[in-house]
């Protein structure tokens, strides 16, 4: 992954572009770094493909920070369909990794033309992402999510039954709780959650959640922690990382017999918005807020889960099946 002390190897106006990004657009720094990646791969396709590289040089060690407006103003509709079939080919990237590209390429040249007005016409209006399956999202039930907080046990039991409790409850992503400080938990029995792009957003918390906040608050650590404003205190005495709150979720997946399954950290999120739907007659308008989703459309796919389990719970009935007998003539 490009990190921002690399961006001296990219082009002048794509550096630019990465300053609008995080600046203007407020985009986190991985997804500012997703867009340099696949900008940067895109460039260096062109140059390979039209013999302006080295052909000695491998494709990863190509040099795109030449590349100016003169160049970028021969680049067409073609060149980027032909990018995503060499990505497909060559690189054996997934319909959502070569949509993602697409993405990249598509908005940076309409920042070129539309935002910095240095294109008279967006090469790339039409650019079409390759189509993805639409799949629903997978949860646990209500009953496996009772039997998943029915195993957690061990020396720091309060602190993993408090974040599993936090994802079954509140929904909230990998990263926003590992960036939870104990300042945002508020006396008023809400949470502040920094999302995508540093947005805040309240979340209430219920009673399950606020009992097990203050269950492991009594026995978090309070001596020889680095990070003091950190809630969740790892063995080490640091804020907890991303990979340790991944193995608590997929330890105790074990122990309730529900691994092998599919199920990860994100799909207790999933499963938080599935429960809300299903058994609190929530509106989706407020679960999009819960969950901090930018678009409706992203969070009405928990609709349709409900949606499908009606079809299947009618077409399970046993009679389901049960055809008229034809009259005898």
């Amino acid at each position: 992954m490009l990190k921002k002390p690399d961006y001296d190897k990219l082009p002048p106006l794509v550096v630019d572009y990465l300053r609008y990004l995080e600046v203007v657009k407020n985009k986190s720094d991985l997804t500012v770094a997703e867009y340099a990646n696949d900008l940067r791969t895109f460039f260096r396709f062109l140059l390979k493909s039209r013999g302006l590289a080295d052909p000695e040089c491998e494709f990863e060690t190509v040099d795109i920070s030449r590349i100016d407006l003169n160049f970028l103003k021969t680049v067409s509709l073609t060149d980027a369909y032909a990018f995503l079939s060499y990505c497909r080919s060559e690189r054996k990237n997934e319909a959502v990794t070569r949509a993602r590209k697409a993405i990249s390429i598509k908005r940076f040249f309409r920042y070129l033309s539309v935002q910095m007005k240095l294109l008279d016409e967006n090469p790339m209006q039409e650019l079409d992402s390759p189509k993805l399956k639409k799949s629903l999202p997978k949860y646990l039930t209500l009953e496996q999510s009772l039997t998943l907080l029915g195993c957690v046990d061990g020396k720091y039991k309060q602190r993993d039954y408090c974040i599993i409790t936090l994802f079954l409850n509140c929904g909230i992503r990998l990263s926003e709780l590992v960036s939870l400080n104990v300042r945002d938990i508020r006396d008023d029995n809400t949470v502040r959650i920094t999302g995508k792009g540093n947005k805040e957003r309240l979340i209430y918390l219920n009673s399950a959640c606020v009992r097990a906040i203050e269950q492991y608050l009594a026995v978090r650590p309070a001596d020889g922690i680095k990070d003091k404003e950190a809630l969740f205190i790892s063995r080490n005495r640091r804020r907890i990382n991303p990979r340790t709150v991944q193995n608590i979720v997929n330890n105790f997946l074990k122990k309730a017999n529900l691994d092998g399954q599919g199920f990860s950290v994100h799909k207790l999120r999933h499963t938080a918005a599935t429960l809300m739907y299903q058994y609190g007659d929530v509106d989706i308008l407020l679960i999009k807020d819960i969950l901090g989703h930018e678009n409706l459309s992203t969070t009405e796919i928990y609709t349709h889960i409900v949606d499908k389990q009606l079809k299947d719970a009618v077409e399970s009935n046993p009679l389901s099946r049960v055809k008229q007998s034809e009259e005898k003539k």
